[in-house]
């Protein structure tokens, strides 16, 4: 079940001040502008075949982060791989790398965060890494820690950050 998150990052920030965030500048798509939950990871390079395998599996309200080394060569998600995380409750996704059939997804119920978009299509062979530390934008991703993202960017903790 994904966190609960009426609050912002910058609230929760100013209640955390020791909390990283992240430095880099993400586009939105979905529905969903604000989500948090637990990590889970993938790193990868042009070739979406572990997203896709975790795309379909139980999400339970987990944040799947790829981190795709920041490359916009060809994108990591598209709308079949981006609903079957939504089909199967994934939380949100954030993406270094970039995604494709932007229209669909952002009519999906989901938040997703990537660099931008390209229509080439990555590989398929499921080369690369699940459940690893991923690190970008100063941050780094600990599969467990819990990551909370909003309009104004990207936070992430090792425990739930508690608001009144």
């Amino acid at each position: 079940m994904p966190l609960e998150q009426a609050i912002q990052t910058a609230d929760l920030i100013d209640l955390a001040p020791e909390t990283p965030s992240c430095e880099v500048q993400f586009k939105r798509y979905g529905k969903h502008q604000r989500f948090s939950g637990r990590i889970r990871t993938v790193r990868c390079f042009r070739d979406n075949g572990l997203v896709k395998i975790l795309a379909n599996s139980s999400g339970n309200g987990d944040i799947l982060v790829v981190d795709g080394g920041g490359s916009l060569a060809s994108a990591l998600m598209g709308d079949q791989i981006a609903q079957a995380a939504c089909d199967n409750q994934w939380g949100g996704v954030i993406i270094y790398g970039v995604i494709r059939d932007s229209v669909a997804i952002n009519r999906m119920e989901m938040g997703l965060k990537a660099l931008g978009t390209n229509p080439r299509k990555s590989a398929k062979d499921g080369v690369g890494e699940v459940d690893v530390t991923v690190s970008f934008g100063a941050v780094d991703f600990v599969p467990g820690h819990y990551v909370y993202s909003d309009e104004d960017g990207i936070l992430v903790s090792p425990e739930p950050i508690h608001h009144s």
